[in-house]
């Protein structure tokens, strides 16, 4: 064939789609699996779409190609083109069937997409675009076709051979080498299809649906790992229960399988019937998973089963469309952790988020909307704003819909689009059908990047209440004057008690359309600027503003910082409890807070110690820690780094010091007495039980702090304790260096064989303030530092970049240097993970002009790098564009 080099990097447009001109209906694989390399033989049934189409191209990456045959005959050189992302084939007719046979080499395949080799396992990363490297193949998510997959292998090396759907066929060949068949009945994109092969060890278990179906579960993990198990077979099954019960879906396959690998990109992946996990996702036991860790595999498991049906069986036209899918399943998987848990907390810890990590990305070079207009890597675009703000766009269907409506356009959307790759304005046009309302303007929120925000004008006279709300986006790159939103906003008014206002629908007046619900009033922004009044009032109330965080917007409410701390303590909704609180502390921070702070978290900590349920408890948890410096950082129009840091230090101390006595009886009523239980209220009282002694930690005297330390420590029979003792320890290292290095030394000897618990290890330590760059380095030298491992790169590079910013941030640079050196070797072995931990970089305009100038220098040499992949290059000159 004919080989043409591949141009520099170009951008792909959304304008530019166009239905492909062939088909795919079926494609039959196998797979030889051999040490020194991997045969594919790929037999495709191909159907023409566009009457006018000749012309098939395949694309293909890292591929040999072996042979080329069309309908049984083999193909000459000269009657294909191939080049160094594609394979087309010309002068087609109606319909074909081709068969390719590539070789791959697994075993040097270390960017982890495709078909790779992780320690002893073959497995595969196919989302996005990783087929491409498995044979050449239409790997894009209109084209669905039904698989076949054959896998070939030693029997004795490789016992497990997995693959899509349910298994056809399995025998053992005369030369001994074992061969099993899968089919999988529903039609799928390629980006779906995976294949394991190892010497895996099972956890089985089974499900019998609403309909009296019984389901095979299995988790497949290596040997050492599958003991750690048991939980997340527990979070399906209850997963499985809860998706019928919510959204009506019945799994679909006779049986469901999640294998855990350690060496992957993402948290995990829904492949249908064969979902692939980073073992961070999926393992958990009491010395090995922190409680965040339960909570963090309760949700993927959730989020990837959910995907069955959003993601699976009714799949994205492209990939401008990702947020169709993971938007969706990210809020089915907020809604069934709010209910296996606190909905509150759920909800503040999904807020906090989204203000620290996600309005950032909205506020820098890199915004874009939730259904991009263009993409250089799509890789690069599995991002908060495709995720965590997708959700939160479904989230206000939700809520303008209210839930049974909301029920009705999800169970029309699932049976309309069954086995069709669709998009957001077909999500959005169900909606609509089954609500009556008019949602043109609502999807606004599709197209348009950056964060609303809403300025809130609030006068009291004669009894009336008036609001007044105007809203704005600011510019982003590529987006400027933009128009108004369709705004849900969910209101509540208290009385001097924190009592709720009953409101007559007749005694509101609007510009916007209003409904009062149970939870308070609906107010719905459409225009730059909507007035709302309430009148019929005896006297002023404290408005409950944004409850439940009813949009993703910013919000400017001038209001007496009393009202604030009367929230703080008083409101019914959780949300708003604590947005009240971190409102009063970003106004500490910049400088102009008016409450005593010290004293209302001393009076929220004596409340904690009163309290008894999982839910008041988990809450309190919450209320309890001062803003991280992320958080801060977002929420100041400008700010120093270090005065920032500083601050947030000398509130730390004179919050612990001046209630010492608060915090013991925190502290002593929270120990554990009983066994470890990973359930809410004792999640409650061991985060309780932490922050407790962190502040003791930091009121106390060297030595006391440090016998307080040890005992914490030696008494854990669990994770969770053993990090709170560690954090302790590494919050005063520079008084109690000894029991520090003491502890951590300690800590590594006893796990270092448990490889999520020494990510755990890397990461405490690399965001620790006494965490020197040289220390850091230092790190990335040990023994059992792996960068092509992309749990431990992560625990060490993004941690340290993340959250220790006196060292990232460091006046010389070396920080900025550390993480760039880090990056440029990083980007040729694993390309996509390169391209992340260059994120903070991505925010340079945030910071001082010195910093500035620091943060893009590295920014340029990585630019300028000679062999960079396209993934790392997208993110630099966005970065460096504006």
């Amino acid at each position: 064939g004919t080989t043409v080099q591949d141009a520099s990097p170009q951008a792909i447009l959304l304008a530019d789609y166009q239905a492909p001109s062939y088909t795919t209906d079926s494609v039959d694989l196998t797979f030889e699996l051999h040490d020194t390399a991997t045969q594919v033989t790929s037999v495709l049934s191909v159907r023409r779409q566009d009457p006018q189409a000749t012309t098939l191209r395949l694309d293909g990456e890292h591929l040999e190609l072996v042979s080329v045959e069309l309908d049984g005959r083999t193909l000459s050189d000269n009657e294909y083109q191939v080049d160094a992302s594609s394979l087309t084939l010309a002068g087609l007719e109606e319909e074909h069937q081709i068969r390719i046979v590539t070789r791959i080499h697994p075993d040097k395949n270390t960017a982890l997409e495709g078909l790779y080799r992780s320690s002893q396992m073959y497995c595969t990363q196919c989302e996005a675009q990783g087929f491409r490297r498995i044979t050449y193949y239409q790997d894009r998510p209109d084209v669905l076709a039904r698989f076949s997959t054959t896998i070939i292998a030693d029997g004795a090396q490789f016992p497990t051979l997995l693959s899509n759907g349910n298994m056809e066929a399995a025998t053992t060949l005369a030369d001994g080498r074992r061969q099993v068949t899968w089919r999988d009945p529903f039609p799928k994109p390629a980006y779906l299809f995976a294949l394991v092969a190892g010497d895996l060890a099972v956890l089985e278990d089974t499900y019998v649906t609403g309909s009296g179906r019984s389901i095979d579960l299995k988790i497949f993990s290596e040997p050492h790992n599958i003991g750690q198990c048991d939980y997340a077979m527990d979070v399906l099954k209850r997963s499985m229960a809860w998706d019928e019960e919510a959204f009506g879906r019945e799994y679909d396959l006779d049986i469901y399988m999640i294998v855990a690998v350690e060496d992957f990109n993402m948290g995990a992946m829904e492949n249908k019937g064969l979902n692939i996990f980073n073992t961070s996702c999926v393992l958990a036991s009491p010395d090995t998973a922190t409680d965040a860790a339960y909570l963090r595999v309760e949700a993927v498991v959730a989020h990837e089963y959910f995907h069955n049906w959003s993601g699976n069986r009714v799949t994205c036209r492209d990939w401008f469309q990702l947020s169709l899918k993971e938007g969706f399943t990210v809020f089915r998987d907020a809604e069934f952790s709010g209910d296996m848990n606190s909905r509150a907390v759920k909800r503040i810890e999904d807020v906090g988020f989204l203000r620290s990590v996600q309005f950032a990305e909205d506020a820098g070079p890199l915004a874009h909307s939730v259904r991009p207009d263009s993409y250089i890597e799509i890789s690069n675009f599995y991002t908060t704003t495709i995720y965590e703000k997708g959700a939160e766009v479904v989230r206000m269907y939700h809520t303008l819909l209210g839930p049974e409506l909301f029920r009705a356009g999800s169970d029309l959307y699932f049976d309309r689009f069954d086995g069709q790759a669709v998009t957001t304005d077909d999500f959005c046009a169900v909606m609509q059908e089954v609500s009556g309302i008019d949602l043109n303007q609502f999807k606004r929120w599709y197209e348009q990047a950056g964060t609303p925000e809403l300025t809130v004008t609030e006068t009291f006279v004669d009894g009336s209440l008036r609001l007044q709300i105007d809203q704005r986006c600011p510019d982003t790159p590529g987006q400027s004057n933009k128009p108004p939103l369709h705004i849900p906003l969910r209101l509540g008014l208290l009385d001097e008690n924190g009592a709720e206002l009953e409101c007559d629908v007749g005694a509101v007046t609007s510009d916007a359309e209003t409904a009062v619900r149970t939870d308070g009033l609906l107010v719905q922004l459409k225009a730059a600027r909507t007035v709302v009044e309430i009148a019929g009032l005896d006297t002023k109330p404290v408005v409950s503003f944004l409850r439940g965080f009813s949009a993703p917007v910013r919000v400017a409410y001038a209001r007496p910082a009393q009202e604030l701390a009367f929230l703080a303590v008083q409101d019914t909704d959780g949300f708003v409890r604590w947005d009240a609180l971190q409102t009063l502390w970003i106004e500490h921070f910049d400088g102009h807070g008016s409450v005593d702070l010290v004293a209302l978290v001393g009076e929220l900590a004596a409340q904690a110690a009163t309290l008894s349920s999982a839910e008041a408890m988990q809450l309190a948890a919450q209320m309890l820690v001062v803003p991280e410096a992320n958080y801060v950082f977002e929420q100041l129009s400008e700010f120093d780094v270090d005065g920032v840091l500083d601050a947030r230090d000398a509130a730390l101390s004179a919050i612990a010091s001046a209630h010492r006595g608060s915090w013991q009886q925190l502290y002593d009523k929270t120990v554990s007495t009983s066994a470890f239980q990973p359930d809410g209220l004792s999640m409650a009282r061991r985060a309780l039980n932490n922050i407790a002694l962190a502040y003791l930690v930091r009121a106390e005297s060297a030595n006391t702090a440090a016998t307080l330390i040890r005992a914490h420590f030696d008494g854990a029979d669990n994770l969770t304790a053993r990090r709170g003792a560690l954090q302790a320890a590494l919050s005063r290292a520079d008084e109690l260096g000894q029991l520090t290095e003491n502890l951590l030394s300690e800590f590594y000897a006893r796990w270092k064989d448990e490889a999520l618990v020494i990510d755990l290890w890397f990461n405490l330590q690399a965001q620790a303030d006494s965490t020197t760059v040289e220390r850091a380095c230092a790190l990335a030298e040990h023994e059992a530092f792996n960068a092509q491992n992309p749990n431990r790169a992560r625990s060490l590079y993004a941690a340290f970049a993340m959250f220790n910013h006196r060292r990232f941030h460091a006046l010389d640079g070396s920080g900025y240097d550390f993480l760039g050196t880090a990056i440029a070797e990083l980007d040729n072995i694993n390309p996509q993970l390169a391209a992340r931990l260059a994120t903070p970089l991505t925010r340079w305009q945030r910071y001082d002009a010195r910093r500035q100038g620091l943060m893009r220098g590295v920014l340029q040499a990585l630019a300028g790098k000679a062999d960079i992949s396209k993934d790392l290059y997208e993110i630099a000159t966005k970065s460096l564009a504006v």
